[in-house]
């Protein structure tokens, strides 16, 4: 978001390109079949352990409410994403739509605490339902031929505690 941003606040100057790729986004996802589900990845960098874009995700709140689509994967594994007060935004905006927290980094190998993923669930169902939230890894593992710098084993055991805690928080 480096360009995008100028002190916490989207350039002016690129507050007209914002406007449009909504209108691009939504003239697509207004058209798609019905039975297909349409998610953005609002995608940080995940380049050989390392990361390209900090920063809230206040500043785009606005423009990720908009969206057509039927819901929003963001990346919360580190405090580079800011807090959870955007949620408000897209949960109040009147569409059926999923918020999939990312709170499990794909970066590094040790292992998030079960507790603290339920700690941090629970903080972001003040801004947007519990319902309406799910639960994955930040991104992916190998998001580019060198992947990350983890093995397999310790992906596996990053895609058990997603699922474990998931059925935790939300069981059926």
């Amino acid at each position: 978001m480096g360009i995008l941003l100028q002190g916490g606040t989207i350039n002016p100057d690129l507050k007209p390109l914002c406007e449009a790729a909504v209108k691009a986004i939504n003239a697509i996802a207004d058209n798609k079949p019905d039975d297909l589900v349409l998610t953005m990845h609002i995608c940080r960098g995940n380049y050989d352990s390392n990361w390209a874009g900090a920063g809230a995700y206040d500043p785009v709140a606005d423009y990720l409410a908009q969206l057509h689509i039927d819901g929003y994967f963001l990346e919360y594994d580190d405090e580079r994403s800011g807090g959870f007060e955007p949620l408000k935004k897209i949960a109040e905006n009147g569409r059926d739509q999923r918020i999939v927290l990312g709170l499990v980094t794909t970066k590094k190998p040790e292992l998030e605490s079960q507790s603290d993923l339920k700690r941090r669930i629970k903080l972001a169902s003040q801004f947007a339902p519990l319902e309406d939230l799910c639960l994955s890894p930040q991104c992916g593992f190998a998001s580019t031929e060198e992947g990350n710098h983890l093995t397999e084993n310790e992906q596996w055991q990053k895609i058990k505690l997603v699922v474990d805690t998931a059925k935790q928080v939300w069981p059926h």
